[in-house]
């Protein structure tokens, strides 16, 4: 060996396939620290083929995929950094209302990821088999050339769809709530570094000044603190504002669909390559409804909308007051400054709404004025936060006037861990009876350690059209450290194949009454087959649940779209409700 080769020089001297294989082997962690350990390594690093290795390990797309992904991209270093930025969201968000349930799972698009929620439905013989899945677009979140974000919220208003553009705000790796706000911002977002050189200098001048504007409008009062109300017509008056109309070559794939002809699927990807630029295009030059300003003066940034001032007028104005003076007009929050002194008596509130709500009071609320004064400008933004939540039955105990979605744990199916994610549910057997009533049934499997035994929960976040239980009630949980010593009733499955169980759980099933705490349980068995499937069985009714794993992304890739609810409502549906609130915006139905 060469005197000179050796440490760095040594790896440098590697074909670059060679090295590429060496460096697969390392973490991602493990090749940024490799690469700022010597400009020579950072220089052999930053090759395509080493970041591409790194892009398919993170497992979230195919390889095929990935390289059709760097065609828009600088670079796949840049490429990996979007897919570890957003890997957190890809998974299953819910709320708890309506009743039927509110899925929406977040998967890769093309150049994206997309929240796309899953509509309760009616479903043939063969379940999902022979039965379209049914889906609408929640938002999206679009890779720039450079791997910087833009984000998307999906609606449908007077029979059009639109697309209401926002910033995606600093996330969390572990998050697991989804928050939709209207941020105040302190500058426009061109000549955003001049604004904060600006601000700097007039810090050293006045400390204690901006300090108070820093402190007090800046971190102290985010848009959580505003009242419900004030939180709602906001919203609502943001997304009036910065909407636009999607292009129909835009409107047509949101997502590279099942295909087994390269023709075809070359097609797809042609057409997404166009949609993704035509929506890039709006986040950066749309057209803003001018309701608050004229051409000249209204912002440059399309997430972007009026001044504050502007923001309240509009706001005051949709309430009936116009014609008032800037000196004798109320603010939208003036009108309810009780309201959460009222919200505090309902006796429907939960203890954890209560207890929010108290801690608003405690951290000083503040009024819709108080927040607009925080900045020049207001926007849609989307927040992914990681929240300490209380639990009942592995199902998160959620708020009822927050704009949020709430993220299933992920769990890998490991040894003891094995049944985790999500579940077709269908009754009686054999399974090929259907899903219960002939509707589809969501059901999602999570471990939770209680007392030091390990217990496994099957929740329904979804079922059809009848509501039996609440949305996200336990139909059964197992000890899993608790063998049955049932035997499985039936010898053979629907094609007269013969029947091996693999092993079976002690558990309890939901039985009498609504309730979602108290609704009363009986015991049962849970056997899994060597097929795959899972059979929970009432011991004394005999009833059958029976479990058939879910690949949820390739379902919506064969599934068919319809149109999305109104906004907000798209993002969280706050109002309780036991209807499918979402079948009357399917035009198929």
């Amino acid at each position: 060996m060469l005197p000179d080769i050796c440490g760095s020089s040594l790896l440098l001297a590697l074909p670059d396939d060679i090295f590429s294989v060496i460096t697969s082997s390392l973490s991602l962690r493990d090749v940024c620290n490799l690469g700022l350990s010597c400009p020579g390594l950072d220089a052999v690093l930053s090759s395509d083929k080493v970041w591409l290795s790194q892009c398919d390990k993170l497992g979230l797309l195919p390889f095929s995929t990935l390289i059709e992904w760097r065609k828009g991209v600088l670079s796949y270093k840049a490429l990996c950094r979007f897919l570890v930025n957003i890997q957190p969201l890809v998974g299953i968000w819910v709320y708890r209302n309506p009743e039927l349930g509110n899925v929406v799972y977040v998967m890769p698009g093309f150049l994206s990821v997309i929240g796309c929620r899953i509509i309760p439905q009616e479903i043939g013989p063969l379940g999902l088999e022979d039965s379209p899945i049914l889906w609408a677009p929640v938002f999206e979140i679009i890779c720039k050339y450079d791997c910087s974000k833009a984000f998307f919220l999906h609606g449908r208003e007077q029979g059009a769809d639109y697309v209401y553009p926002g910033l995606l705000k600093s996330f969390d790796r572990d998050c697991n709530v989804l928050l939709l706000e209207v941020e105040h911002r302190l500058q426009r977002d061109e000549g955003k570094l001049a604004d904060i050189k600006k601000f700097a200098d007039e810090a050293k001048k006045e400390k204690s000044k901006s300090q108070r504007i820093v402190g007090q409008k800046w971190t102290e009062n985010p848009f959580i603190r505003l009242e419900s109300d004030d939180r709602s017509r906001l919203l609502d008056f943001v997304t009036s504002q910065v909407r636009d109309v999607v292009p129909e070559a835009a409107n047509v794939l949101l997502f590279p669909r099942s295909r087994t002809d390269e023709v075809d699927s070359k097609q797809d990807f042609a057409a997404l390559h166009e949609r993704r630029l035509l929506l890039l295009e709006l986040y950066e030059h749309g057209n803003v409804n001018h309701d608050l300003k004229s051409d000249e003066e209204s912002p440059s940034n399309p997430t972007e909308l009026g001044s504050s001032d502007d923001v309240s007028e509009s706001l005051d104005s949709t309430s009936g007051r116009q014609g008032q003076s800037s000196k004798g007009k109320k603010t939208l929050s003036a009108f309810l400054k009780n309201g959460l002194k009222k919200l505090l008596r309902q006796s429907s509130s939960t203890n954890s709404d209560r207890e929010y709500q108290e801690a608003a009071i405690t951290n000083n609320q503040i009024t819709l004025d108080e927040f607009l004064e925080s900045g020049n400008w207001v926007g849609l933004s989307v927040r992914a936060a990681t929240m300490q939540l209380s639990r009942y039955q592995a199902w998160p105990i959620m708020q009822k006037s927050i704009s949020a979605l709430y993220k299933l744990p992920v769990q890998t199916p490991e040894a003891g861990d094995e049944y985790a994610g999500l579940w077709a549910g269908s009754s009686g057997w054999p399974p090929s009876t259907g899903m219960p009533n002939g509707y589809l049934c969501f059901i999602f499997i999570s471990y939770e350690e209680s007392e030091g035994q390990r217990q496994m929960f099957a929740n329904k976040i979804l079922q059809g059209k009848r509501v039996m239980y609440p949305n996200g009630s336990a139909l059964f949980f197992v000890n899993t450290d608790q063998p049955s010593v049932d035997i499985f009733p039936w010898d053979t499955d629907e094609e007269s194949n013969p029947i091996s169980v693999k092993q079976s759980f002690k558990g309890e099933g939901i039985s009498d009454g609504y309730g979602f705490r108290y609704p009363g349980s009986k015991p049962g068995s849970l056997f899994v087959l060597e097929n795959g499937m899972l059979v929970f069985i009432w011991k004394e009714s005999r009833d059958v649940l029976t479990l058939k794993r879910l690949d949820l992304a390739d379902l919506l890739k064969r599934g068919e779209r319809v149109p999305s609810l109104p906004p907000i409502s798209n993002f969280a549906y706050l109002t309780l409700e036991y209807r499918n609130v979402y079948s009357g915006s399917s035009e198929i139905w």
